[in-house]
């Protein structure tokens, strides 16, 4: 079972990326990258890591702006995946990698040392 929700959310990320590049929503940021996501067992829903480059503004205007079109976005992956149910959407902000940007600016100062 494991095994299979793991498919899915492999197959969720990757055609939620290509509906995300199409989307015509100025609010969002065209360097929105999908982190990653997890689907709950029963596949009624799904929580969707996402990532933007740019500042505080930019980011929760693109979470507003993918909130706001998450039933074009669940219709699209329904219509590209073959699953019994289509998963209800959450977008959430993923900071995982400007962390790590920060974590590795701090190596490197401390190289410098």
């Amino acid at each position: 079972m494991k095994d299979r929700i793991n498919r899915i959310n492999q197959e969720i990320k990757k055609e939620l990326s290509e509906i995300i590049r199409e989307l015509k929503d100025p609010r969002i940021n065209s360097m929105t990258s999908v982190i990653a996501v997890d689907t709950a067992k029963d596949l009624r829903s799904a929580k969707v890591y996402i990532s933007v480059l740019g500042d505080q503004q930019s980011q929760l205007d693109t979470i507003k702006g993918l909130r706001s079109a998450s039933g074009f976005i669940r219709r699209e992956i329904g219509m590209r995946l073959d699953l019994r149910s289509n998963p209800d959407l959450v977008f959430e902000l993923d900071h995982s990698i400007e962390y790590g940007a920060k974590i590795n600016q701090i190596l490197h100062s401390l190289e410098k040392e």
